[in-house]
C-alpha cells in the first residue's frame, strides 16, 4: 500500500512512519507549517527542519502553510492530502491518544477514500518510548509548556533516565509521559529511516518565566555519517 506520512519533526509522527514502512511503502511526506505557535493540530518548534528530515528519508515533501486557526487549519491539511489523489492509498499519522486529532484526520481520509493509519494509537506510552530508543531513535525535547517542566528540559535528550523522570512527573503531576497534552514537543535527530544523522551546531533557548514555557530553537545543524 502506498502511503503519505504526516510528519511534524517530532517523535510520534516519525516513529509511526518507521513502523508503517515495515509493512507498506511510504511515498511522500506531508508537513503543515503553522504560523500559530498554539495550533490545536500542528507541531510548531523547529518545523523548518522537516524539510531536512524528509530529504534524509528520501521522501518528496508536500509542505503546506497555514495560519493555524482552529478548524480552518484542517482545510489546509486536506488540500495537501487531496493534492496526492491517485498517488497514495492512505495516510499515516502519529496519533497516540488525542481523539481530537485522529477523528479529524480520519474524516479527511474518508472523504478522499484513503485509509487512515495510526500505528501508535492507544499504545502504552512508556513502552512506546522505550521501544523507540531500542529502535535507535535519537530524540530531544524542543518545547515545554507545563510546570514543573522548565528551561532545563529544553534540548534534553530523551534517554531511559529521561523516561523515568517523565514517569515520575506523570505520577506526581499528571503530565503525559509523551507530551500528548502539549506538555512538551520533541525533535528526531536520527532514526533508521535517516541516511545520515542530524547534529545540532547552534541553538537558542527561549524561556518565558511568566508563561512557564519555552522553546529550543535550532539555528544550525550538520549531517553526520552513521
Amino acid at each position: 500500500m502506498r502511503l503519505a506520512a504526516l510528519i511534524s519533526g517530532g517523535k510520534d509522527s516519525i516513529y509511526a512512519t518507521y513502523l508503517a514502512s515495515k509493512e507498506h511503502t511510504v511515498e511522500y511526506a506531508i508537513s503543515v507549517v503553522s504560523e500559530n505557535p498554539a495550533s490545536y493540530m500542528f507541531h510548531y518548534p523547529n518545523i523548518h527542519l522537516v524539510t531536512q528530515q524528509a530529504a534524509l528519508m528520501g521522501l518528496p515533501l508536500i509542505a503546506k502553510k497555514t495560519k493555524g486557526e482552529k478548524e480552518k487549519e484542517l482545510d489546509d491539511l486536506e488540500d495537501a492530502i487531496a493534492s496526492l489523489k491517485g498517488e497514495i492509498d492512505g495516510v499515516v499519522t502519529g496519533a497516540l491518544a488525542s481523539s481530537y486529532q485522529k477523528m479529524r484526520i480520519d474524516s479527511i481520509c474518508k472523504r478522499h477514500d484513503l485509509l487512515s493509519i495510526a500505528p501508535l494509537w492507544h499504545r502504552d506510552p512508556v513502552e512506546y518510548l522505550h521501544a523507540a530508543l531500542h529502535d535507535n531513535f535519537e530524540i530531544i525535547i524542543v518545547g515545554v509548556a507545563a510546570p514543573p517542566l522548565d528551561a532545563k528540559w529544553l534540548g534534553r535528550k530523551i534517554d531511559h533516565q529521561c523516561i523515568d523522570d517523565l514517569v515520575a512527573l506523570n505520577k506526581k503531576h499528571g503530565i503525559s509521559t509523551v507530551g500528548e497534552g502539549g506538555e512538551f514537543e520533541s525533535l528526531v535527530l536520527d532514526c533508521p529511516l535517516f541516511l545520515k544523522k542530524m547534529e545540532v551546531v547552534k541553538a537558542e533557548t527561549n524561556w518565558s518565566e511568566k508563561e512557564r514555557s519555552g522553546t529550543y530553537d535550532i539555528k544550525e545543524i550538520r549531517l553526520v555519517d552513521k
